[in-house]
């Protein structure tokens, strides 16, 4: 639910066919995935420039993604605070949903480390405190974010950090009677490891684990866990080996090291974090207004078509999949180049398939090639290791 942009919205051409959306004219498109759109939009009767989410209601339906879409909209509606994209409102048509979201300028957090470098220490904290009223508010609503990473980071015009994409969050009707969450996912250099582990976790350590890789990036711009090799990355995230670099302050090492304790009985809360000498320097508790929300025009925006998603009764498998499920269900796949460089990691597609290499290069090459791309296969394999199945076609 990326809603990242820069810059403010077009001039109005003279033809004045631009499309309209109850209060809201759309414009260009901010960014595509499989099931929605976000298009940056703005509001008629004030000039606030917003991002709406267009979900194509059809296909939503085919794929049973009722429930999930249901789930990110409550999830979202539910949160209100100054460093969580907010969600204004929903609305439907016949054939679209259309999810009006707060349009954020500033782009990426980690933009920012990719051209100057690490941040200064203080700096450092000023968006780590944001990123833990955020997360700690969200708790408190008994809602996870499981997935969070540099893109999920944003800024505002004026630098406020804010926390987006809570479409993999868990409300709490979704956790296990045991009280822990069961689905992995996230990504490999910033997830816990007992989500790796699968043995079921507590959502609220696992996203500080997170929040606690993300301190350490903005610290020394550099992950604290890197390998090539995904097993021996898994091995060093378990055994929490990393080491601070030099230019961390005594304070600050030692409270990544609380945070990043491979026991999540012993790792520090958040509660704790939150009274720590390091991160009380200079912090300003939030200041935001207490929300009673309806979640009505949820269950709404589905019920002239909720009946036609027939089959069993229970939650639904979500028919997509982020790289680390993937990975979950392929017993380890190598993804050395996702790794090439020390730092920040590079995003990629990859997939799992039970076709031979052969014939998934001949269906690429047949799709790929009208379209005018060039597909070259890297020297694959298979090799014969019960982990990894290496096959790197690249299209371009």
């Amino acid at each position: 639910m990326a809603t990242r942009g820069h810059g403010h919205g077009h001039g109005h051409g003279g033809s004045g066919s631009r499309t309209r959306v109850g209060r809201y004219e759309l414009g260009r498109t901010l960014g595509e995935g499989t099931f929605a759109k976000v298009k940056f939009a703005r509001n008629v009767e004030n000039g606030e420039n917003v991002a709406i989410k267009i979900l194509d209601k059809e296909k939503v339906l085919k794929h049973k993604m009722i429930a999930q879409i249901k789930r990110e909209i409550a999830t979202m509606k539910l949160i209100r605070h100054p460093n969580v994209i907010r969600m204004y409102e929903v609305m439907a048509s016949k054939t679209k949903i259309y999810i009006v979201m707060e349009f954020v300028t500033g782009g990426e957090l980690f933009d920012k480390i990719a051209s100057r470098g690490r941040l200064k220490e203080d700096e450092a904290r000023k968006y780590f405190q944001q990123l833990i009223n955020a997360v700690d508010y969200c708790h408190s609503r008994g809602v996870y974010h499981r997935d969070l990473k540099p893109e999920n980071l944003l800024l505002d015009a004026s630098g406020v950090l804010k926390v987006s994409d809570f479409g993999l969050s868990a409300l709490p009707q979704q956790v296990r009677e045991d009280g822990l969450l069961h689905t992995t996912c996230g990504t490999p250099n910033y997830v816990a490891p007992e989500v790796i582990n699968n043995k079921g976790y507590d959502g609220a350590k696992a996203d500080l684990w997170s929040c606690g890789v993300i301190l350490f990036v903005l610290m020394a711009g550099y992950l604290p866990f890197e390998d090539s090799n995904l097993m021996q990355l898994y091995k060093k995230i378990f055994k929490a080996d990393f080491s601070c670099p030099p230019w961390f302050s005594t304070s600050g090492k030692k409270l990544i090291k609380r945070i990043l304790d491979p026991n999540p009985a012993t790792r520090i809360t958040i509660a704790e974090v939150i009274e720590n000498e390091w991160f009380k320097k200079g912090y300003k508790p939030p200041v935001f207004e207490q929300a009673d929300v309806s979640l009505d025009d949820v269950d709404s925006i589905f019920n002239d078509s909720a009946r036609r998603e027939v089959g069993p009764v229970g939650p639904v498998a979500p028919v997509t999949m982020n790289a680390f499920e993937l990975i979950s269900t392929s017993q380890g796949l190598n993804l050395s180049s996702l790794f090439e460089k020390q730092g920040l990691v590079k995003r990629e597609t990859r997939f799992a398939s039970k076709s031979s290499a052969n014939e998934i290069m001949t269906q690429i090459e047949a799709a790929a090639t009208p379209l005018g791309f060039d597909v070259k296969k890297n020297n694959f394999k298979v090799c014969g290791c019960p982990f990894c199945f290496m096959c790197s076609p690249s299209v371009t």
